[in-house]
C-alpha cells in the first residue's frame, strides 16, 4: 500500500493511467482557443507575426505534454537477471526534466535523481529516464511527480528500495505572483529499505548530493 493513501499502489496507478483516456480535442479547436487568448491579452491574432501562432502554440502543447498518450511503466517491462552478482544501489543523478504546473500551466523545469536496489532484476538506465518523461510531460505537481515515479518503480520492479528526489524551479513563482526567481523546490520519495533503514536511506543520499 502506497503511504499513507488507503489504496494500494496498483490502485494508485491506475488512477496514473486514467487520464490518458480524455475524450480528444482537434487541433482547430485548440487553435481557436489560442487566437481567444492572443485577444484577451490584448493583441490581434490577425496581425502578421501571430497568424501562424495558434497552430505553433497547439503543436508545442502536443509536444509539452506527450506523456498523456503512454504508459511509463511499460517501459519497465523489460528486466535482466543476468547482473554478475551485483546486488548494491542504482543510481541515475542529475536528470534533466521539463514539467508544466497544473495551476499556471507554467514551466517547471529541474532535474531528478532516482535510485534503487535490485531485487534480482534491472533495467536499462534508460528506461529510468522513460519513466521520468513520462509523468513529467502531464500537468503536474512537484510532489505528486515525485510520487508517481518512484511508485512506478516500485510496482513494476519489486526492488529492495527505491528513491527519488527531484529538485526544480517554478516559473509560476518565478515570472508571476512573488515574482523570486532563483528559488528551488526539493521533493523526496523514499520507499522499502530507503524509508524504514536510517543507514541504507543516508547511503542513498550521500550518492545522490554526490
Amino acid at each position: 500500500m502506497a503511504p499513507g493513501s488507503g489504496l494500494t499502489m496498483a490502485d494508485e496507478y491506475a488512477d496514473y493511467k486514467r487520464v490518458r483516456h480524455v475524450e480528444p480535442v482537434p487541433q482547430a479547436e485548440a487553435e481557436a482557443a489560442v487566437r481567444t487568448l492572443i485577444r484577451w491579452a490584448g493583441d490581434d491574432p490577425d496581425r502578421e507575426g501571430l497568424l501562424d501562432t495558434p497552430g505553433r502554440v497547439a503543436r508545442a502543447y502536443r509536444e509539452y505534454f506527450r506523456g498523456y498518450q503512454e504508459d511509463p511503466g511499460q517501459h519497465l517491462s523489460r528486466t535482466f537477471r543476468e547482473v554478475g552478482g551485483y546486488d548494491e544501489i542504482v543510481i541515475l543523478r542529475d536528470i534533466p526534466f521539463q514539467s508544466h504546473c497544473e495551476h499556471h500551466m507554467a514551466p517547471i523545469i529541474g532535474r531528478a535523481h532516482i535510485a534503487y536496489l535490485p531485487n534480482k532484476r534491472v533495467v536499462g538506465i534508460s528506461k529510468l529516464v522513460r519513466v521520468l518523461q513520462g509523468f513529467a510531460k502531464r500537468l503536474q505537481v512537484q510532489e505528486r511527480l515525485t510520487a508517481e515515479i518512484a511508485d512506478c518503480i516500485q510496482l513494476h520492479l519489486d526492488p529492495v528500495g527505491v528513491a527519488v528526489v527531484i529538485e526544480a524551479s517554478h516559473a509560476c513563482m518565478s515570472a508571476r505572483g512573488v515574482m523570486t526567481p532563483g528559488v528551488t523546490m526539493t521533493t523526496s520519495r523514499m520507499m522499502g529499505v530507503f524509508r524504514e533503514d536510517d543507514r541504507s536511506r543516508k547511503e542513498v543520499l550521500a550518492l545522490i548530493r554526490g
